[in-house]
């Protein structure tokens, strides 16, 4: 019941924080993941292989561990080119744009969500990641004009009062 109160508060948190919509993974979703990987390599088809790396390299960039997040970046790149179909190459653009957004990489996410938008243009999980983006990067770019702006107006107020000393 605590648990669920408290993830009732974080929730609610979020929502007046304005935290992004993209779901995370703790890390006893992604030890299972792993463990789960790990059994494929022997005696399963090779589908069944892709399938449960897609799976670990999802709980991977969803992580909130930057080294996970890292490791299901570098999953996805190498395994990026051997996609079969436009749909899995789509997931793939879009699991390593979410990887991205979270290493704080918002030009290169961008891109790849883009990249996955020209596959599927009306994917509404793309569309959707594609707005979380574009909103983190309108918000960065206040806050540094308003970081911009104080340093201008302490330079400024410095000059003026090292001015009117000298008079």
């Amino acid at each position: 019941m605590d648990k669920k109160i408290g993830s009732f508060f974080d929730s609610v948190g979020s929502f007046f924080s304005g935290a992004d919509v993209i779901p995370w993974c703790d890390r006893d979703i992604i030890a299972a993941l792993e463990g789960e990987a790990a059994e494929g390599g022997s005696g399963v088809s090779e589908d069944a292989k892709k399938e449960s790396i897609m799976r670990l390299s999802w709980g991977l960039v969803h992580s909130k561990r930057p080294e996970d997040v890292q490791r299901g970046i570098a999953m996805l790149e190498s395994s990026l080119n051997s996609s079969s179909s436009p749909t899995e190459k789509r997931e793939k653009l879009y699991l390593l744009a979410v990887g991205h957004y979270r290493s704080g990489d918002y030009s290169r996410s961008r891109q790849l969500v883009e990249r996955c938008l020209e596959i599927a243009p009306d994917w509404r999980q793309g569309l959707t990641l594609k707005k979380v983006i574009e909103d983190k990067i309108a918000q960065d770019g206040l806050i540094g004009i308003g970081i911009a702006a104080t340093a201008v107006g302490l330079l400024v107020g410095g000059i003026a009062a090292a001015v009117s000393r000298k008079k």
